[in-house]
């Protein structure tokens, strides 16, 4: 199959679509750039040219798109994410956390730590409301080339 926009999005495969609140989703998608190292692959403005009408961002290798609130096509205003938890499975999850935290509007919901299923694991919910969770190994069980630090001592 040959996409007339191959960035546009996916075309198979189940792909979360964010409803960003209050014309956020340009400042979102700063964000998510910062805290989560997203990749644009597109990004469309509307016909009023201030709300973004699509969005297709590539995190962690995998596609998240987006759009601001358009209630004059059906869609809801004010939109409080609810219900549903993006998931990150990352080889370092301190570094993401970190990254994520220290960019600025991200709050805890659950705190980075170990779990008793094996993984590194917390929540956050990121300044536009949505809930994402990230978790990969824990450091003991990391390959040790993993638990390198720069200088090549062990971390």
């Amino acid at each position: 199959m040959t996409d007339a926009n191959p960035n546009q999005g996916p075309t198979s495969g189940v792909t979360p679509h964010l409803t960003i609140p209050s014309r956020g989703a340009s400042a979102a998608i700063d964000f998510y750039i910062i805290a989560f190292g997203a990749e644009v692959l597109d990004r469309r403005l509307a016909d009023d040219g201030e709300r973004l009408m699509h969005a297709h961002l590539r995190i962690n290798g995998a596609s998240v798109m987006l759009n601001d609130e358009f209630p004059e096509y059906g869609g809801s205003q004010d939109v409080r994410p609810a219900g549903v938890t993006l998931h990150l499975q990352v080889a370092d999850p301190n570094s993401w956390w970190t990254r994520a935290m220290t960019v600025g509007g991200a709050e805890p919901v659950l705190d980075m730590a170990d779990q008793f299923w094996g993984d590194r694991y917390g929540v956050l919910r990121d300044p536009f409301g949505h809930t994402w969770s990230i978790g990969g190994p824990t450091k003991a069980s990391r390959p040790i080339s993993a638990r390198r630090g720069s200088d090549g001592r062990h971390g």
